[in-house]
Parts: C-alpha cells; sequence; structure tokens
C-alpha cells in the first residue's frame, strides 16, 4: 500500500489534474469518511462527515507536497480529518466532549444501532481512541501521535471507554437505560 500511495502522490504532484486526484481520493476517502461518520454520530453524521472529509482534502492537497512520509499517507489523512472534526464541533457548539471491542456480539439491527448509540454517547476522547484503535486498528503509538496524547492516556482512555460501552449495552439488554 506505500509504495502505491508513493505513485498515487507523485502522479497526482506531477500532473495536478482530476484523473490522479481521483484515484488518491477513490483509495482513501472511504476509510475517512468512515471514521468521521462515527466520530460524528447522531442525526447529521452523513452531512457533517461529508463536510469534513471534503475539507480534509482541501488542506491534504494543500500540505502534501511538504508530506515527509514518516507515517502512513492514511494515518497523516486520519490526523487531518480529526482536526476538522475537532474544530467543526468547537464551531458549531458541539465540544469535543461528547485489540478488538471487548463485549459481546451484538446480533441483528437492534444490536447494532445500540451498539452505535452507547460509542456516540461517549467522551469525545474516548470514543476518538475506541474509534482508532478498536475500529481503525491503530497501534497506541499511533493514537497518541494522532490526539497528541500520551501512549498512556490512550491505553487508559480505551479501557474507560469499553467499560462504558459494555454497561451501556448491558444496561440495554437489561431493561434498566
Amino acid at each position: 500500500m506505500l509504495d502505491d500511495d508513493r505513485k498515487l502522490v507523485a502522479a497526482y504532484l506531477k500532473h495536478r489534474d482530476e484523473d490522479s486526484f481521483r484515484e488518491l481520493y477513490r483509495a482513501h476517502t472511504r476509510r475517512l469518511y468512515g471514521l468521521v461518520f462515527r466520530l460524528a454520530g447522531g442525526d447529521r453524521a452523513r452531512e457533517i462527515s461529508e463536510d469534513i472529509v471534503q475539507e480534509t482534502w482541501i488542506r491534504a492537497l494543500r500540505m502534501l507536497p511538504a508530506f515527509r512520509w514518516e507515517s502512513a499517507l492514511s494515518t497523516w489523512l486520519a490526523g487531518i480529518a480529526i482536526r476538522c472534526w475537532r474544530e467543526s464541533a468547537r464551531a458549531v457548539g458541539r465540544g469535543c466532549s461528547g485489540e478488538v471491542l471487548e463485549i459481546a456480539p451484538v446480533s441483528g439491527a437492534d444490536g447494532a444501532i445500540d451498539l452505535h448509540r452507547a460509542v456516540a454517547q461517549l467522551p469525545a476522547g474516548f470514543r476518538e481512541v475506541l474509534l482508532l484503535h478498536d475500529v481503525e486498528g491503530y497501534t497506541h503509538q499511533e493514537v497518541a501521535e494522532l490526539l497528541g496524547i500520551e501512549e498512556g492516556t490512550s491505553k487508559s482512555q480505551l479501557s474507560r471507554a469499553r467499560r462504558a460501552v459494555r454497561e451501556r449495552l448491558q444496561g440495554v439488554s437489561d431493561g434498566t437505560r
């Protein structure tokens, strides 16, 4: 993937045309959109996610000539998307509060909706770490770099996020929440 990304970036920087951008866009937008969609949660997640992914690409293309390949392109793009998400959240007053996830398997549509709601209700720091680590597959070191936190903070927030999700889902299945 790294070699493919290098070729895509080189082609875009050389030609700066729609075709080379489209190839780069296709290679990374689905994952970016999924990340931002899960961060946004709520009723307007789709609209918010589309706007944030668009802003992510605008910024990325502006900064791409200076990209030093110290991380994977996908990690760099995710960092830009997270910054755009946080800025958007602050601008509209939503604020930024708001291994595999160790919970019982969720079955059926209702279970998936309950899981989505449980994750969406987490404070933003917990939600960001949980999504980046458990869903997107980043290591704690990468999560720490992306979010500008310590690796130990990533680990503790992930543990607390998992516990909170389990408790919310347990409450749903017990009928207490």
